[in-house]
């Protein structure tokens, strides 16, 4: 698996979900957040704790995540 520092995995936070630094915001929230149009710096400013570099790696996370690689069978 790729090496994501800013993204955290903890079965206490957000029940394991991805989130940012540990923190309770998921990655999913920040990927969704782009999905529909916000900017880094709206997105900013409405989740202070968050910095560009979390939603950068964010958006590498979920294109990590939906690479898609085939096997061949035989």
């Amino acid at each position: 698996m790729r090496e994501f520092k800013r993204i955290t995995f903890n079965k206490d936070i957000m029940g394991g979900q991805a989130c940012i630094r540990g923190m309770r915001i998921p990655v999913s929230l920040v990927i969704n957040l782009v999905a529909n149009g916000m900017t880094t710096g709206e997105i900013l400013k409405e989740y202070p704790d968050l910095e560009a570099d979390d939603i950068r790696e964010s958006l590498q996370y979920a294109s990590w995540l939906a690479k898609e690689e085939l096997h061949p069978v035989g």
